[in-house]
């Protein structure tokens, strides 16, 4: 347990909060800006309605005018999501409110914005090691293990965004519902109705859908239907019904328009159209499963094809007269659940006409499980040769990739330097071989911790940002200001505030939404857009891409306009502009 938690720490936490590692890369795409600053208005809002009521969220006393101003005092700021102001009815308040409490407790900070989906990804693992070890133990270590340290998990255990809050919550009530299932004790089935309670706070009836219709082909499958009616059971509806409806009540009363933009525009019109403009095509998830599942892909699909096999021989024998004899179930329907629930979102959302990686984030800790369980399984056997071999270059593969990257953003080309490209594939060689040798020397159940260090040692590279003295000569690792500078906002918001601190207002021009969304949380206030907006009449700053520049003649007429610098990691140019005359 010691080493489960010291690792998955490790790869949730490392670099990313200042303390460990520092907080080396801000806010990156349209949505973690986006909803950071949205959980920053909520959180104003909240203490400014709290300090008009003269009340805190625990009443003073118990006299009904104290318990009065504090129910107020919850409900202010936490019923409608708001950005710039406005309400923003896109998603559901989970993700917003543990935002706010983090906020509250740490300050407003990019990296506090990612604790939420962190913490929910080390909740979810150390689950999976304690459900594992009661119910399957043997692979719980590897199990959990695979889940953490998969690229899929850290990629998305740092992000601030809604897919962890729903895929950590929704994957703890599955969880639930198998123990029930297996145990015909009730009280599992609060994990059922609580976390999948919780995640569709987090993104909506996504969730309740995925949870009856895994559940459903579980059901029918196995042709165990009294099991519909045991499932639904009225405390935990009851349960449900007390977390979930009160904010959908609030916030449609509060919205009239909530119904429409939530559940039309951004759920069903999200799913049947591309208006989002995130169209991929039907083999898009198979590629991202590989991807996400990296170092471990050859082994989780391996142990994806085992568990499927092994479910498609258990169906064959039960849809036989002959049962197994002493069992009142046929078989065991662990593989058999795992599988539905990790195909599942992965067929369904292909079928989507918006697609996002994240979409099947649930379908990554069933995968795992089944992994750690196959390996515990064949580990008294000889682990196929092929299989180690392949996965070992798999898992050199990816550090090649990772050793590569910052190179690859400096120079933006493919066609990489020779001595870099050489050195990556030495360090990937030298992980193939210490995986093989590893498992050699002390065996099959080593491989976990063997492809972990690499990980981690990927991860260190991928965020230093430090100065190594050897040989009396200095090397700088700073891939993490590199990442910083090329995909966040954060760098070029703080060198316009040393450029420019006195003037207010900022301005863009043709820039990308993650650029505007990045800057306008860094700034805490909102841009304008030329062509949003039109020319602002106060002196202010323009963002504008590069290329662009030569609009500025016509744009600008009459108004005097300096260069300030120029910001060619992502090839934009920042000028400061004369208020007009």
């Amino acid at each position: 347990m010691f080493v489960l938690v010291v690792l998955t720490a490790f790869f949730l936490l490392y670099g990313l909060v200042p303390f460990f590692g520092g907080a080396q890369v801000g806010l990156v795409g349209a949505d973690e800006p986006r909803y950071a600053q949205i959980s920053r208005e909520m959180l104003a809002a909240h203490n400014q309605g709290c300090k008009d009521l003269h009340a805190e969220i625990v009443p003073h006393s118990l006299a009904p005018h104290a318990i009065e101003a504090s129910y107020h005092c919850l409900l202010s700021g936490t019923v409608t999501p708001i950005l710039y102001g406005q309400p923003w009815l896109e998603k559901p308040a989970l993700y917003y409110w543990r935002t706010m409490g983090f906020f509250r407790e740490f300050g407003v900070a990019d990296w506090v914005a990612r604790i939420p989906s962190a913490t929910g990804a080390g909740f979810l693992i150390i689950l999976i090691f304690l459900h594992m070890r009661r119910f399957r133990r043997g692979g719980h270590l590897d199990a959990a293990l695979i889940t953490a340290s998969c690229v899929g998990m850290i990629g998305f255990a740092r992000g601030a965004s809604t897919d962890m809050q729903l895929a950590a919550p929704f994957c703890i009530g599955m969880l639930g519902w198998y123990a029930w299932y297996e145990t015909g004790k009730k009280y599992w089935l609060f994990d059922l109705y609580f976390f999948v309670g919780a995640a569709t706070l987090a993104k909506g009836p996504v969730a309740v859908f995925m949870a009856g219709a895994i559940i459903f082909g579980f059901i029918a499958l196995r042709r165990e239907w009294s099991l519909l009616k045991r499932t639904v059971w009225l405390p935990g509806v009851a349960l449900f019904f007390a977390m979930v409806l009160p904010w959908y009540i609030a916030v449609q009363r509060k919205n009239p328009t909530f119904v429409r933009e939530f559940f039309l525009e951004h759920n069903l019109e999200r799913f049947g159209t591309n208006r989002y403009q995130h169209h991929q095509p039907p083999y898009y998830y198979l590629v991202v499963l590989v991807i996400a599942l990296m170092p471990w892909t050859v082994f989780a699909l391996r142990a994806l094809w085992d568990a499927i096999q092994i479910s498609i021989a258990e169906w064959k024998v039960r849809s036989r007269p002959q049962r197994y004899l002493g069992y009142q179930r046929a078989g065991d329907a662990f593989p058999e659940f795992l599988v539905l629930w990790a195909l599942f979102p992965i067929v369904f959302f292909s079928f989507s006409g918006s697609k996002l990686p994240g979409y099947i984030l649930p379908s990554l800790p069933p995968i795992a499980i089944l992994t750690g369980d196959y390996l515990f399984r064949i580990r008294d056997h000889a682990m196929p040769r092929w299989l180690l071999i392949t996965h070992a270059c798999t898992a050199g593969f990816l550090t090649f990739v990772v050793l590569l990257s910052p190179t690859y953003m400096v120079i933006d080309r493919i066609l990489l330097p020779g001595h870099a490209v050489m050195l990556a594939a030495m360090a990937a060689g030298i992980l193939v071989v210490g995986i093989l040798l590893v498992v050699d020397k002390f065996g099959a159940s080593k491989v976990r911790f063997a492809t972990c260090i690499g990980v981690a040692l990927s991860l260190v590279f991928l965020l230093s940002n430090v100065q190594l003295h050897a040989f009396g000569k200095t090397i700088a690792l700073q891939n993490g200001p590199l990442l910083d500078l090329n995909y966040s906002a954060r760098p070029l918001a703080r060198r316009i505030q040393q450029e420019a601190p006195g003037v207010k207002t900022l301005a863009v021009y043709d820039a990308r939404r993650d650029m505007v969304y990045g800057l306008a949380f860094y700034r805490n206030e909102p841009l304008l857009d030329y062509e949003l907006n039109g020319v602002p009449p106060q002196e202010h700053i323009l963002v504008v891409r590069m290329d662009r520049v030569p609009d500025l003649n016509q744009l600008l007429t009459g108004r005097l306009y300096e260069p300030l610098f120029l910001y060619p990691a992502q090839g934009l140019a920042v000028y400061r502009v004369s208020a007009h005359p």
